[in-house]
């Protein structure tokens, strides 16, 4: 911190001020707006175009596609699901699962309160405006979860006078249905966002039907030009079945899940000065009927639980001088829950665990432009679990932004994840002695964009060393969760684009993953080419995906390899409606990502969309 005070001194002489183009901000990593180029994170933006080119109603298949290192578990053609046989897994670089990547929207953690995990089935394409997906550990500002990375979901924003809706209905095999709508309004000082969206599907398997009903509203107000306040409530009920490996089908197994988040903000910008002072709740209530196979008898109670999770966090980030910037902040969180089984026969209950947790946080981050061409970044965070004691979180990196449109950048971070509740508390395994998650990643990337700016290319390369890994053991004959898991992987991404003609973009992304031993949903070869082509009315949008060496199931000996194909093409009747289809894996290929849940063959979806 001496050094880079000196520095702060005699740097000003050196610095220019950033050109920065609305395409070149993020957010995600620092909290503030910054350039890109100045950091020293991995950071993939998606942006909305990218998110809708397909029709999805969730973000997360395009996630899958997009982002190198990036995977996302799937058993259907709606719906994750939770409990037995839930896919929405996310893992990033091998690093990932239960609670080891942290899914925010604008920047707050969206996450089950006892369980700890993300929400797979609520990150809807229908709110984002773009997500920003930090490769590789986030702890130092994000604290727990942001181990193997982040993503976050940064929502949409109504920034001119007037009012906008757009309706959007499709349906097609396995008698699934999507329908969106969503209104965009401002006013003068005033902005909202209003969406609802409903989907459902009978599946492609007996016992595998899903429906979904959510809806989404934003509200902002322009206090003045420097301060603004906003509140978010998004809202969601689905009720789902899981058909339970083919080997061993499962009969009821049925769950209704509520979930909720709402926020409300505080932000200022002033150039030099911005923060932002941010409430957030989020809470669940989930009535599980957990199946039986057909040689078993049915279940006696239902599983129920309430979970909670909530907190504040702020921050102030100021410039100093044209060639410091220092970031301040505070976050604290706390979350929990009830647990219980409910006798079918007579109601009666039985509880499993009702328990809160607490966890506050400090940190600083201090970006310092060493020359015109060198910024240094250094950021440190100390956590306190009110459980698992607190924890040192030290990130550092630099970033040289050289001639020919060329930067590399360099890395080193410590990520950590607290013990959940379900892993302290809930069931045979828990253990209330647990210690936190820990991993150190080495990361050197170099991107380069070429032709004034229509060929672009990245290459990273990675190593990071997990241990404490929370895992489940075999101690005096009883299972017990227990710190005794580790991995080494390393890895090699490659992404490319190249826009040849106006109306013409092909991306590409490959990546490549070593793991020192067996892991689930992270495959050693994954390679995405695809294309967008929009001459006029027309637009046809093709994607490629192979997967190679996926292993769907703990100690298996044998790994998945398959190729995805997808198709989307639309046509602009008028102004206001346009018509499209859309196709997913048309190639008919055969695979598993959950072992035991083949997924469905090829499938077909049409519809609509009008603007007015």
């Amino acid at each position: 911190m001496l050094l880079t005070a000196l520095l702060s001194v005699s740097s000003p002489f050196y610095a220019q001020p950033d050109s920065v183009q609305l395409s070149n901000v993020v957010i995600t990593g620092t909290r503030y707006r910054s350039n890109i180029r100045h950091l020293p994170l991995d950071i993939s933006v998606v942006d909305r175009q990218q998110l809708t080119a397909s029709y999805q109603s969730s973000v997360l298949p395009t996630l899958t596609q997009q982002v190198p290192g990036l995977f996302i578990t799937t058993r259907g053609i709606l719906g994750y699901g939770l409990s037995t046989g839930a896919a929405g897994t996310i893992k990033m670089r091998g690093i990932g699962g239960s609670a080891d990547l942290l899914v925010l929207i604008d920047g707050l953690p969206q996450y089950a309160g006892l369980y700890g995990h993300p929400l797979a089935d609520t990150y809807q394409t229908m709110m984002a405006d773009r997500v920003e997906v930090v490769s590789g550990p986030a702890s130092a500002i994000y604290g727990s979860n942001a181990m193997g990375g982040v993503l976050n979901i940064v929502t949409r924003q109504m920034e001119v006078n007037g009012m906008r809706t757009k309706v959007n209905l499709q349906g097609g095999s396995y008698g699934t249905f999507i329908g969106t709508a969503t209104n965009r309004f401002r006013q003068g000082r005033f902005s909202s966002i209003a969406a609802l969206n409903y989907e459902r599907t009978d599946g492609h398997r007996p016992n595998a039907a899903f429906n979904q009903t959510s809806g989404f509203l934003k509200l902002g107000y322009d206090l003045s030009r420097n301060w603004k306040l906003d509140g978010n409530v998004n809202l969601s009920y689905q009720e789902s079945s899981n058909p339970g490996p083919v080997a061993a089908p499962l009969i009821d197994n049925d769950m209704d899940i509520t979930r909720g988040m709402a926020s409300l903000s505080l932000t200022n910008e002033y150039g030099h000065l911005s923060g932002a002072v941010r409430a957030f709740y989020n809470w669940g209530h989930h009535h599980i009927n957990d199946g039986h196979t057909v040689a078993a008898s049915p279940q006696t109670a239902y599983y129920l639980h309430n979970d909670r999770m909530g907190g504040l966090s702020a921050y102030e980030s100021l410039s100093l001088f044209s060639a410091t910037r220092i970031t301040l902040g505070f976050d604290y969180q706390h979350f929990g829950g009830h647990a219980w089984q409910k006798a079918m026969a007579d109601g009666s209950h039985t509880d499993l665990t009702d328990r809160t947790v607490h966890e506050v946080a400090g940190y600083a981050d201090i970006r310092q432009e060493l020359f015109s061409w060198l910024t240094a970044d250094v950021a440190l965070r100390m956590d306190h679990h009110s459980v698992s004691g607190s924890e040192w979180i030290p990130q550092g990196g630099l970033t040289a932004r050289l001639p020919h449109d060329m930067e590399l950048k360099a890395i080193v971070g410590k990520g950590f994840r607290n013990p959940t509740l379900r892993e302290l508390y809930m069931f045979r395994p828990a253990n209330a002695e647990l210690a936190p998650e820990r991993l150190w990643n080495y990361e050197l990337s170099l991107r380069q964009r070429l032709l004034n700016g229509r060929f672009g290319y990245g290459i990273n390369a990675f190593y990071l060393n997990a241990d404490n890994l929370i895992t489940t053991q075999m101690i005096d004959s009883r299972p017990r969760n227990v710190n005794t898991g580790s991995t080494e992987n390393a890895g090699l991404e490659l992404l490319a684009f190249f826009a040849p003609m106006q109306h013409l973009r092909l991306d590409a992304n490959y990546s490549f993953l070593h793991t020192s031993r067996t892991l689930t949903a992270a495959p050693k070869h994954k390679l995405y080419v695809g294309g967008n082509w929009h001459p006029g009315r027309f637009t046809l949008h093709s994607g490629l995906q192979w997967i190679n060496g996926l292993y769907t199931a703990e100690k298996s000996t044998s790994t998945e390899s398959f190729w995805l194909w997808d198709l989307t093409a639309s046509v602009h009747v008028n102004q206001a409606i346009k018509v499209f289809v859309h196709g997913e894996n048309l190639l008919a290929q055969r695979y598993e990502v959950n072992a035991g849940f083949p997924m469905p063959r090829a499938s077909v979806m049409a519809g609509i969309e009008v603007n007015i």
